[in-house]
């Protein structure tokens, strides 16, 4: 028998340590191979970790309260005579596969490293960070937005330590910028009445996200009215059938992200994230959606490539996401990679809002609710009043990169695809 440290698992992008909640085994115990072997918080989720290996824990190095960085060992297996036989299989094909790529070097002259290869595969849309740097920057207290719009100097582009000594010599030699008024802090009195709650860990890490937004980006917020009333009126005549058939509540979010998708395709400049001075266009249409916990937190599940589903698939979708985040069983992939998010503050009761932009992304929508208003109706006989079905959207948008033209617009197009869906439109 032989003994092998389990690594702590990569959690999502950008996400470089986690903190150890509670181990499920204790030493000692029987873990098999992707049995959970403990939970741990990250800053966008909590979450169980797999055991990498059958055998038996003998070793716990991080213990609960504490953090285990991404890529460093968290305990030790002993592994049984079978764990270790397909151990021996993997080194091998791992063996062999840096043996191809020396060939691929000799027949073709490109430089090819396995491990950032694996590494950059892995961390789609982000760049490859050595563990110098990294540690540096837990040192120096350099976020994670701000790692990224670093320029590196090394090899293909790479983040090196000089790179980094650079930036916090400039950084050091930059202004001071205030956002908030410099006042004098006041004693808060508390009475015997007053209840005071401590925030918990999700709570600090919304407000340190807010704060960091806005000092990010500066915000404007645009604001259409618009018609819903062929929207509802065709939700209410196909929900009964479409429960019936699918099993599922088709509600007002699958519609208004697939209005969003459609104004991306014509606009996909908010499509956008900002790295330094470089506007980055993403490929991709993944729409973030704000979903309410039970314990009054917030927390955006992302639909990964809405562009590729109809109606139907966006329901489905929707509905499995919203409700595998209010039970808590929302995975890491589950809330990466969105390029545009949205809030739906109508469910509330609120008819319209200024929401803060989800870095690093450029722009946010919110839908208020829908109310029957009087309105002037426009026929070939004249204008007429009667009474429509109304909705206010909001769009923030980054102003460094977005400006009014641009932000207006494509709040506007999704009013018009809203207020263009066919009333007797068939399901497909």
């Amino acid at each position: 028998m032989s003994s092998i440290e389990m690594i702590m698992p990569k959690m999502g992008e950008s996400i470089m340590e986690a903190t150890v909640l509670k181990w499920l085994k204790k030493v000692g115990d029987k873990v098999e191979a992707d049995e959970y072997l403990l939970e741990v918080a990250t800053d966008k989720i909590d979450t169980e970790v797999p055991a990498s290996h059958t055998g038996i824990l003998t070793e716990i190095f991080v213990k609960e309260g504490e953090v285990a960085e991404i890529g460093k060992p968290i305990c030790i297996i002993q592994m049984d005579g079978e764990e270790q036989n397909n151990l021996s299989k993997s080194t091998h094909i791992s063996e062999k596969l840096t043996i191809e790529i020396e060939e691929i070097k000799v027949l073709t002259g490109i430089n090819i490293d396995p491990i950032s290869t694996v590494k950059l595969s892995n961390l789609e849309g982000s760049k490859f960070y050595s563990p110098l740097v990294l540690s540096i920057c837990k040192e120096e207290k350099i976020s994670n937005s701000e790692l990224e719009s670093i320029k590196g100097t090394g090899a293909e582009g790479r983040v090196t330590k000089h790179d980094i000594f650079a930036f916090l010599e400039n950084r050091k030699n930059q202004p001071e910028i205030v956002l908030k008024q410099e006042v004098k802090a006041k004693p808060i009195i508390i009475s015997g009445n007053d209840e005071i709650i401590q925030m918990d860990r999700m709570r600090k890490m919304i407000a340190d996200r807010m704060v960091e937004s806005v000092r990010i980006a500066p915000h404007v917020t645009s604001f259409v009215e618009t018609d819903m009333t062929n929207i509802a009126i065709w939700r209410n005549n196909i929900k009964d059938s479409f429960k019936k058939q699918y099993g599922e509540n088709i509600t007002y979010t699958p519609i208004l992200v697939e209005a969003i998708v459609k104004a991306i395709k014509d606009f996909p400049q908010i499509n956008a994230s900002v790295d330094g001075d470089k506007i980055i266009v993403k490929s991709k249409i993944n729409i973030g959606m704000a979903v309410a916990l039970p314990s009054g937190n917030l927390i955006v599940p992302v639909i990964h490539n809405a562009d590729q589903y109809n109606l139907i698939g966006l329901t489905i979708k929707i509905n499995d996401l919203s409700k595998r985040a209010r039970e808590n069983k929302l995975k890491p992939e589950d809330l990466e990679g969105g390029t545009y998010s949205f809030s739906n503050i109508g469910t509330f009761g609120n008819i319209m809002g200024t929401p803060i932009i989800m870095q690093p992304q450029v722009a946010i929508m919110a839908f208020g609710a829908i109310q029957k208003k009087p309105a002037v109706i426009e026929t070939p006989q004249g204008d007429l009043l009667g009474i429509r079905q109304k909705m206010f959207i909001s769009h923030s948008y980054d102003h460094r990169v977005v400006d009014g033209s641009l932000g207006g617009q494509f709040v506007k197009r999704v009013s018009d695809y809203l207020e263009g869906f066919e009333i007797d439109r068939k399901l497909v």
